[in-house]
């Protein structure tokens, strides 16, 4: 049995329809195929499979220790392409992580247009009072319009696509357990972080999509 099994098995997929949406700021209307993406971050155990297989070492352990339901962290950009080409996966373009996270009509946040700091793991009144990740999935009233959980908050999400033109990092999505303002977790919102290989955070981990990334 190929060891990518035991992984494929516990990942649960979300359907995105092909078709037109509102991207960004600007609201800009794009196409994007039917594409599937991961309902939940990759978990502490479901990473752990990986490192068990390719005898890659965890990632540095967070304060708050490994609970393996929880979201994993402490990933570089290379090391989360890594579990996706090893899965036989993709990181999502950006545009595709958007569209997952707010559907076709430009709502602010993956609910709806108004913030409620209830139906998200983030912060409350300064950075970082949260303490640290939740268990994906613990927030199903803020799922985005297809049922994606976790799209703002718990932790940013490493995307396939260049910031910008210089190449030099990597676009980030969605917020995170550690951020209170609520312009952080808006569907729009980007953020980045270097592609080196030493770069990471204990607010960043991923999702993976079965789609053949973008240029």
């Amino acid at each position: 049995m190929s060891t990518k099994v035991p992984l494929l098995r516990t990942i649960e997929w979300v359907q995105v329809p092909a078709g037109d949406f509102l991207y960004g700021e600007q609201k800009e209307r794009k196409y994007l195929p039917a594409f599937e993406i991961m309902k939940y971050p990759v978990t502490v155990a479901q990473y752990r499979i990986f490192c068990e297989a390719t005898g890659r070492e965890m990632p540095s352990e967070p304060l708050w220790g490994w609970q393996e339901t929880h979201p994993i962290v402490n990933v570089t950009w290379h090391d989360a392409a890594a579990f996706a080409a090893w899965a036989g996966l993709a990181l999502p373009t950006e545009e595709q992580w958007e569209k997952a996270a707010r559907g076709t009509d430009g709502r602010i946040y993956p609910w709806g247009n108004e913030w409620d700091a209830a139906k998200c793991h983030c912060s409350k009144r300064d950075c970082g009072d949260a303490g640290g990740t939740a268990p994906v999935g613990s927030y199903p009233a803020g799922a985005s319009p297809y049922g994606v959980q976790d799209m703002a908050g718990n932790v940013w999400e490493w995307c396939e696509s260049w910031y910008d033109d210089s190449e030099d990092e990597r676009v980030l999505r969605g917020g995170s357990w550690d951020g209170y303002d609520e312009n952080g977790f808006r569907g729009a919102n980007r953020d980045s972080g270097s592609s080196g290989s030493y770069w990471y955070g204990i607010d960043v981990g991923f999702r993976c999509g079965s789609f053949s990334p973008g240029p």
